[in-house]
């Protein structure tokens, strides 16, 4: 029996961390290591769980994964006390892990290619061998487990300081980490004997040199008031990643030693991103941004970037919500990039306390993919990193049924995969006729071809020989478009191959039909009218009593649009329209059809930028925007905002230029030269229009470069 010594009263949040880590470092017993002995002839295809009571969930099955649950797992939660701890791991290479009270189970749950497990157990072509460590620090491993028996014992000197985390890396040693940072690494000599010592810090050319000058290099001294969220092993690129509530270190690791190679402080520019991206737009964010809160709670990879799962939630706001965030940083080597990208996600419960909070985890199913899950005991959130096109609809599916809580998971034959304690191991997986698009966009998309729901899609092509209205062409290849995003493409190719055979006439002109359709299509998404939004149709208060979801509202709509862009480009080009589109007359002059389509993209992302310059410029943005709506008699009912009407309409989003340089005069013509005023506009102004000063297909028409001009000609005396 392995019995460490008793978990220490002073290990507060150790129960809030040990479902779902990525180790066995926080079970609070003993550990028990109980092999299965039989081979599993495991499948790695979930079948649907027809029992599993998930009917409320719209875009997902839940289903379950590999072979039927060994017995010893059985009897161990058959017999498990109530205060028992449960937690379990779900590898890539095809293993799981169990800790259930006293007792380490570990078993093959399918038959992959992989031959490496990277964290607690470490598979080779002739052994398999197991670290577990305790929180207290008490340690055991075993160096294969053909030989259950024998293994070997010692504690991790960690002070006071209770263990979170255990990594297994090169050279056959494993690196344990403190809930304060506290990094060590273990291995076993020649004689079976387990070493240990302290994770080298700050090695290299800047080693020695104080704190306030490594922070120039990117590089920073330990702090002490320190707490570590999470400990990523990239064993492909050889890198340990550390995630602090102050900072991201990262290790370059080798069969003997390591280096660390960054040291960022990543405080204050998450925070403040974090905040930007939710309250910016808010006319009291700087009043506001120095109340919020940010706390992180997992760390993964993915092919854009690191990948931070993040929490931000101000206590002054009325109810109080904690809104989950994806935050991807770009590891260039020895530094991150200035450029990060945060994507708010849809899951936004009422806060109630950090600790609850840090239960949270994030899974990354794919490098590849955007799609993303958060997840803890009781619940898995779809959603995306917002660093690729398409991605998952966004939706939460609950796991609260009696009796019933998710003692951990991870990713395996590329599915995330659960360990439910009612179901055993279950996969959630998209339904087919889930959509990559927002699904904002496919109601609205479903909505006008019918002007019903989803059935709208059901339409039938007509037969090569049977004329067709470019109305219902129209509709007929926003039907094609609909299939190819629920992944039917074959329908999708069938139903535009009917529409327009590849052997088709007028392929190249300008106004060409099929130009014509497209352009119409693409400029319904860009101005689409976000019907899902409840503001659109119940009167809500005005921006300016404080509405706080406002800004972030009208954003997700602008990001919405743009994911479905990019998801109706990859239709053009996947059924190949795109290299058969000629020119539209735009403007009165012709323009490539693709650039035109670039144009909207630029239109979307001009969009986004000005949006965001309600920060710091939201007086002079509002009344700009309000002289762009007269001067378009578009009508604001009393549940919209201005900001709401114009930001739907994104084809015109130019028209906000020229309104700026008039908001400018009246503002010089009633302010003295040397006023603060006038100096304030004539920045602020400038500002907006030279951010915009980078489009490439003249999409903010007239040119910002002109306006630009035009607006220091007004200057000059």
């Amino acid at each position: 029996m392995f019995s460490p010594r008793s978990t220490p009263s002073s290990g507060r949040r150790q129960s809030l961390r040990v479902t779902g880590r990525k180790s066995l470092a926080g079970t609070p017993t003993g550990l028990l290591f109980s092999p299965r002995r039989t081979s599993l002839a495991a499948r790695s295809t979930p079948t649907r769980v027809q029992s599993y009571s998930t009917s409320d969930a719209l875009h997902f099955d839940v289903q379950t994964f590999g072979s039927s649950l060994p017995v010893k797992v059985m009897e161990a939660l058959t017999m498990a006390d109530a205060d028992d701890q449960i937690s379990v791991k779900v590898d890539e290479s095809g293993w799981a892990w169990m800790v259930c009270g006293e007792r380490l189970i570990i078993w093959k749950i399918c038959q992959t290619a992989v031959a490496k497990v990277h964290l607690l157990v470490v598979v080779s072509d002739k052994s398999i061998s197991v670290m577990a460590v305790a929180p207290e620090g008490t340690a055991r491993f075993w160096p294969s487990l053909a030989h259950e028996g024998n293994y070997t014992e010692t504690v991790v000197d960690m002070g006071e300081n209770l263990c979170n985390f255990v990594v297994a890396v090169r050279g056959g040693s494993f690196i344990v980490s403190s809930y304060k940072g506290q990094m060590m690494r273990l291995g076993a000599d020649p004689s079976g004997k387990l070493l240990q010592r302290a994770l080298q810090q700050g090695q290299g050319v800047l080693s020695g040199i104080g704190r306030r000058v490594s922070s120039l290099f990117g590089m920073r001294a330990p702090l002490t008031n320190n707490n570590l969220h999470s400990v990523l092993w990239v064993g492909e690129m050889g890198c340990l990643y550390t995630l602090t509530s102050c900072g991201l270190s990262k290790w370059e690791v080798d069969e003997v030693t390591e280096h660390q190679v960054l040291s960022w402080d990543s405080s204050r520019a998450l925070t403040e991103s974090v905040a930007d991206a939710i309250w910016g737009s808010e006319s009291n964010y700087e009043e506001i941004k120095e109340g919020v809160n940010v706390t992180y709670m997992d760390m993964q990879l993915s092919q854009d970037g690191l990948v931070v799962l993040a929490a931000a939630w101000h206590p002054s706001d009325s109810p109080c919500l904690a809104y989950f965030c994806l935050v991807t940083l770009l590891d260039n080597g020895n530094n991150i990039s200035d450029e990060l990208s945060v994507e708010v996600t849809k899951y936004n419960p009422p806060f109630q306390s950090e600790d609850a909070l840090q239960a949270m985890r994030l899974m990354l199913p794919r490098a590849s993919s955007p799609a993303a899950f958060l997840y803890n005991e009781e619940l898995v959130f779809a959603c995306s990193t917002g660093t690729g096109r398409g991605g998952l609809p966004e939706e939460k599916i609950p796991f609260n049924t009696p009796g019933d809580r998710l003692r951990g998971g991870g990713c395996c034959a590329n599915l995330p995969v659960f360990f439910s304690q009612n179901s055993g191991l279950v996969a959630v997986v998209a339904r087919e006729s889930a959509s990559m698009l927002p699904e904002t966009m496919e109601d609205s998309l479903c909505f006008s071809l019918a002007g019903a729901g989803p059935e709208a899609t059901a339409m039938e092509t007509p037969t090569r020989m049977e004329p067709v209205a470019q109305e219902d062409k129209t509709k007929l290849l926003k039907a094609a478009f609909l299939q190819f995003c629920r992944n039917d493409l074959v329908g999708a190719q069938t139903m535009t191959d009917e529409l327009f055979p590849p052997e088709g006439d007028g392929d190249g002109e300008v106004g060409g039909e099929l130009d014509l359709v497209v352009t119409r299509i693409n400029l319904d998404l860009v101005d689409d009218y976000p019907a899902s939004d409840p503001r659109w149709a119940e009167s809500v208060p005005d921006e300016s009593a404080g509405f706080p979801l406002t800004s972030l509202i009208i954003l997700h709509q602008l990001e919405d649009k743009m994911k479905a862009h990019g998801c109706f480009m990859d239709f053009l080009l996947q059924v190949g329209l795109l290299d058969r589109l000629g020119q539209t007359a735009v403007r009165s002059s012709p323009m490539a059809t693709r650039l035109l389509l670039c144009e909207h993209a630029e239109k979307l992302q001009a969009a986004m930028t000005l949006k965001n310059h309600h920060t710091k410029h939201g007086e002079l943005v509002n009344r700009a925007i309000l002289i762009a709506l007269r001067k378009s008699n578009a009508a604001v009912s009393t549940s919209l905002t201005a900001a709401d009407v114009f930001f739907r309409e994104v084809s015109q989003i130019s028209s906000v230029f020229e309104c700026l340089l008039e908001e400018e005069e009246r503002t010089l013509k009633e302010n003295p030269v040397d006023s603060v005023k006038w100096a304030e506009v004539v920045l602020s102004v400038n500002t907006i229009i030279k951010v915009h000063n980078t489009g490439s297909a003249g999409s903010l028409y007239p040119h910002p470069y002109t306006l630009l001009k035009h607006h220091w000609q007004r200057l000059q005396p």
